[in-house]
């Protein structure tokens, strides 16, 4: 074991790593800081200072920090809240080494109240965190990092160990019980040993006890004074004065520690002295600190103080544990001694230990802060304590443990007993038989009392008979063995316990057997209470009725529930007759009935008498009856008392008739609501008449002159929040020339009361019809900020379904939003369709919805456009010809024209091919026929148009709506584009440099010279048989409002293949784009400078440097940006 007696650190540093060693593997396993309560102990008293004896915490700059003060006071107040953060942080470990460890152990928050009153309220707390593990830092506390799954046990041991050792170190320093205090002295200031008071008695040591035990007789001598040695008592200090107190509390029965002498010198825990002496007589009152001491607990409970001794079994025990453990018949004979604990001089006014999870708590709290038990309960106590019986919480249910009455958690007193919440129950005197020297036992030892219900049980068992409870305290004869219950008389101190004689038979005392008497009738009345209660439960039958009933009928056989089903109508009537009675003899003058009526203090003027008799009801009658008990007299006098309390609440109500007041309270069963709806009736009959009238409401008129009532009407019918916005409608309707209606007002007034504000709500043009509407009759859609009315909404959006595209579906205002961009128009279409179901018809609605799955089958790879008709299907199968289920008409998946027979077993192109060499039609046709089959193909939906390219380049897709360039496919945007450093917000599409858009406007000659240098053949005479009158090439054109197909019909020239020169131009550069040629070979230095410049090419021109070489550099810069990606290249 460690040594405490101020030994060397090298002597005791051996034992201290045992300890140590032991503590950890106990700690780190259970997680329980009561296992390793005794280690700490030994711990702390080792004589080795804090450098030596704290491995992982920093305890000397710990006690530094959090003692830097000026005075002594300070420094016991920072070393008291150093011990309470210790305290917390001790929990912290043990709940980290726990098996079972908490939900959110992973974190410490700041915002704790209880972390930032205890743990930061002191220097050095979050550094033990720091050792635990928590080292993340975040904004409302710390926490493990992420990725640690499990804490480091041992380590975390360690530190709480230490944290133990720290706490129960500091404790000692604050209570002056250290005994190397001398280790502190250059650490903590103002620490000196304190005088520590000898024990007034020396207890013997169990040697010596042996020796005494085998010289000492079986029985102990009379009375006759213990021998006890006495030290030296030590010299005590000035201010010490002797008090002479009571050695437990006068109310709840703990050890005192104040003691009052303005209430005749009676003693008080610091919990009964708060309670007791809040009272204002009391609150002035004196008391007196008492110097406490501290008792050797019991060998057995370990609870109460040692007052016996046994010399025989060697057990220093209290009176009960003793009474309880020597009524064995082995043990009968053992002499015992009372003896006197040693008793040491400690302050009452202390911080106290939780003695079940070991938590430092102050002085005047009552519940511990972390487990809230109670101060007085112990370890033993807890583990042997119903877990049902412990609080929960300081603001649940508690029951009182004297007369098991359960209270509310923010009462501190019994409601009925009046004793505190934590006072015990009381001990029930010990019933001493007389002396008997005979054999057998006479029959009052077997008697007990209950403590709850007082009766006197005559059988040795541990429930009592009549309450069914278990009374732990109670008392019992020696026959029922160590399981019958017991109560216990503590006898004086200096007298020893004595046998009770044998061969005496007990003499019964005379009024015994009238006890018994009593206790059998009482049992017998409440066993029969109780079965006819049980009875009337089945047949609805409330408890009260039954003992009112039995009060009357009670001496009779006829059962109580027949009784209150044929006799309790006749005894009500006559209940209600006699008052009746009763009342007229007192209105007349008689002083006789005119006592036997309570009277009541009367406020206020009273109702008009009525020379009417009184009119009662059996309902009213039964509950002044069950009030009474069963008792007629009293129940006449309560059925008066309560009737004239209730016509006084009718009259101040201003009802003042008492005939009327009366029938409406006989008719209500005497209930005051349903006599005050009775009452009310007839003056709400004209109201009534005119809400029901078939005359319609008159309309709220702004200018009617009767304000108010205006006022109540919008109150009632518009839901107003407030009488001022009621008068602001009206004011807003006499505005000079008013065009909004009383709806649009009140709801502009609901949503703002500024009146600037309002006349902005409604005052709103509509931007498609001109004309104003208010706020609430104006719709706008998601993609934008432009508002409409409703009727431009629907109109538009009607003719947007039925005559065109999906895509057409955007605002009529703005055009918002851009439909190229698909996932814009995904959202944008999902909110359209909310708005829609309301302002559409539900013919108009099925089409769009209809139009609005067709855009999604769209965006499925094996959905097909027929090349016939303008119907999409989806196709499931990996042929080339497909029939469409609409037209019925068969064409090719892949080049979508309409099927022939002679593409059977060829390939697009080499169908292509034999057309050109022998198809007539084709033939004559020639290079329009070429430009036809490759027209344009939209790049979104892969719908093909025999059509030319040629014309205006921006192309709309009639299918989908999608809008792009027919040279090189790429989008137009209307808005500001997603390209890199493209600032350009109007429509604009980006298109590279072999486009048609730029290729268009060269010479034929100059596109055939690019031909030629790349060594590409074309042609420049017509084919043979081809027309040659005017340019048949088939052409998008804008005739009437209406996009049509038709031929070119311009002028052809020699040389261009039959075509004119538009179409012939086209026609070279789709032969540029199917060889993939550069244009830029043909570039002058102004074109190649723009190019570098739209291709973000550095242009800038070295020092010196040759037009040729220059022109070289930017030329090969430029080609090796690539080409357009999306360019058609169809051979």
């Amino acid at each position: 074991m460690i040594s405490s007696s101020g030994s060397s650190s090298s002597s005791g540093s051996e034992p201290m790593d045992e300890v140590r060693r032991r503590a950890l593997s106990v700690l780190s396993s259970s997680g329980v800081a009561q296992d390793v309560k005794g280690d700490v102990q030994a711990m702390a008293d080792a004589a080795l200072p804090p450098s030596q004896k704290y491995q992982h915490l920093a305890a000397e700059s710990v006690l530094r920090e959090n003692t830097s003060s000026c005075s002594k006071h300070e420094v016991m107040e920072s070393l008291s809240r150093l011990v309470k953060a210790l305290s917390i942080l001790e929990k912290y470990g043990c709940n980290l080494t726990s098996p079972a460890r908490p939900r959110y152990w992973r974190s410490v928050k700041h915002n704790n109240p209880v972390f930032r009153t205890t743990v930061d309220a002191v220097k050095g707390g979050r550094r033990v965190l720091f050792l635990y593990g928590y080292t993340n830092q975040q904004m409302d506390g710390l926490s493990f990092p992420d990725d640690v799954s499990e804490p480091d046990t041992d380590k975390v041991a360690a530190v709480t160990l230490e944290v133990m050792t720290l706490r129960t170190e500091v404790d000692m320093l604050v209570k002056g019980t250290h005994p190397h205090v001398e280790n502190f002295k250059d650490i903590v200031p103002f620490v000196a040993q304190q005088d520590v008071t000898s024990a007034d008695a020396m207890v013997i040591p169990p040697e010596k006890e042996q020796q005494n035990m085998n010289k000492a007789p079986l029985v102990s001598p009379p009375p006759k004074p213990p021998q006890r040695l006495v030290a030296p008592p030590l010299k005590a200090k000035p201010s010490a004065v002797a008090v002479c107190v009571g050695s437990e509390c006068n109310l709840c029965g703990v050890a005192p520690s104040l003691v009052c002498p303005p209430c005749g010198g009676q003693s008080f825990c610091d919990a009964c002295d708060l309670l007791f002496h809040r009272h204002p007589s009391r609150a002035n009152h004196k008391r007196d600190k008492i110097h406490q001491t501290k008792h050797e607990p019991c060998g057995i409970c370990g609870i109460s103080v040692v007052q016996c001794q046994c010399s025989t079994c060697v057990q220093r025990l209290c009176v009960n544990c003793d009474l309880l453990f020597h009524s064995h018949p082995e043990r009968k004979g053992h002499n015992r001694t009372f003896v006197t604990a040693a008793k040491t001089s400690s302050l009452s006014l202390s911080p106290w230990e939780c003695s079940h999870c070991t938590t430092v708590n102050e002085m005047r709290a009552v519940l511990c802060s972390t487990c809230e038990r109670p101060r007085l309960a112990t370890a033993t106590s807890v583990a042997q304590e119903n877990p049902a019986s412990l609080p929960t919480s300081p603001s649940s249910e508690w029951q009182c443990r004297s007369c098991t009455v359960v209270n509310q958690g923010s009462s501190i007193l019994c409601e009925v007993c009046e004793r505190p919440r934590l006072a015990t129950r009381p001990p029930v005197p010990l019933v001493v038989p007389a002396p008997s020297n005979s054999g057998p036992r006479c029959e009052t030892e077997t008697k007990w009392t209950c403590q709850f219900c007082t009766y006197v049980n005559t059988k040795p068992t541990t429930v009592c008979e009549m309450c069914n409870l278990s009374c732990k305290d109670s008392a019992c004869s020696d026959s029922a063995g160590d399981s019958a219950p017991h109560s216990f008389q503590q006898p004086p101190p200096s007298v020893a316990i004595e046998q009770p004689q044998v061969g005496v038979k007990p003499q019964p005392k005379p009024r015994e057997s009238v006890e018994l008497r009593r206790q059998k009738l009482m049992r017998e009345d409440g066993l029969g209470l109780i079965h006819h209660i049980r009875e009337a439960e089945k047949r609805g039958v409330s408890p009260e009725e039954v003992y009112a009933a039995l009060c009357v009928c009670g001496g009779s056989n006829v059962s109580p529930c027949d009784w209150l089903t044929s006799e309790l109508p006749h005894l009500l009537d006559e209940i209600c007759a006699m008052a009746a009675s009763v009342q007229v003899n007192y209105r007349a003058g008689d002083s006789g009935i005119r006592a036997a009526v309570t009277a009541v203090e009367r406020d206020g003027e009273e109702p008009q008498e009525s020379d009417a008799n009184v009119k009662l009801s059996r309902a009213e009658a039964k509950l002044a009856w069950l009030a009474a008990g069963g008792d007629m007299e009293r129940a006449v006098t309560q059925l008066l008392r309560d009737r004239q309390a209730k016509m006084r609440e009718l009259h101040s109500l201003g009802f003042r008739d008492v005939a009327k007041c009366e029938e409406a309270l006989r008719l209500s069963g005497g209930e005051v609501k349903g006599a005050l709806s009775l009452l009310q009736r007839p003056l709400l009959e004209p109201y009534h008449q005119r809400i029901w009238t078939d005359f319609p409401e008159p309309q709220i008129d702004a200018a009617h002159p009767d304000k108010q009532r205006m006022c109540r009407r919008l109150l009632a019918l518009y839901d107003l929040p407030s009488w001022g916005r009621c008068e602001l409608v009206l004011s807003l309707l006499q505005e000079p020339d008013v065009t909004y209606s009383l709806e649009d007002v009140v709801q502009a007034v609901k949503e703002s009361h500024d009146r600037d504000f309002i006349r902005r709500l409604l005052k709103n043009e509509c931007p498609c019809c001109l004309c104003v509407f208010p706020r609430s009759k104006m719709q706008s859609l998601t993609s934008c900020q432009c508002s409409v009315c409703h009727d431009c909404f629907g109109q538009h959006f009607t003719i947007a379904v039925r005559d065109k595209h999906i895509r057409d579906m955007v605002c009529p205002v703005c055009g918002e939003p851009d439909i190229n961009d698909p996932e814009q128009l995904d959202s944008y279409f999902s909110t359209l369709d909310i708005q829609l179901r309301d302002c559409l018809d539900m013919d108009v609605y099925e089409l769009f919805h209809k139009k609005l799955t067709e855009h999604a089958l769209m965006k499925d790879p094996k959905f097909l456009w027929c090349c016939h008709c303008v119907s999409g299907f989806i196709n499931d199968g990996d042929q080339l010809k497909v029939t469409c289920p609409s037209c019925r008409q068969s064409f090719c998946t892949q080049c979508k024209k309409p099927w022939e027979a002679q593409h059977q077993d060829l390939s697009c192109e080499q169908f292509q091919l034999w057309k050109r060499e022998n198809d007539p039609e084709y033939q004559r046709q020639g290079l329009a026929g070429y430009l036809r089959d490759n027209g344009i193909t939209c790049p979104h939906c892969r719908f093909q148009y025999a059509l030319t390219k040629g014309g205006c380049m921006h192309f709309s897709c009639s299918q989908c709506r999608y809008q792009f360039c027919s040279g090189c496919n790429n989008p137009y945007h209307k808005t500001l584009c997603k390209t890199a450093q493209c600032s350009y917000p109007g429509l604009h599409a980006h298109h590279p440099r072999d486009c048609l858009f730029y290729l268009r406007d060269w010479e034929p000659q100059r596109l055939q010279d690019l031909l030629q240098k790349c060594g590409v053949e074309f042609n420049t005479d017509p084919d043979t048989g081809a027309q040659t009158d005017g340019c048949g090439v088939m052409e998008q054109k804008d005739e009437g409002g209406e996009q049509t197909d038709s031929p070119c019909g311009l002028q052809t020239q020699l040389g261009q293949a039959g075509l004119c020169e538009k179409h012939y131009r086209e026609y070279l550069v789709s032969l540029i784009n199917a060889h993939s040629l550069d244009p830029a070979l043909l570039y002058n230095v102004q074109e190649l400078t723009r190019a570098c410049e739209r291709y973000q090419v550095d242009i800038q021109r070295l020092e010196n440097e040759e037009d040729s070489v220059y022109h070289a550099r930017l030329l090969k810069k430029l080609m090796e940006v690539p080409l357009g990606e999306k360019v058609p290249r169809n051979k």
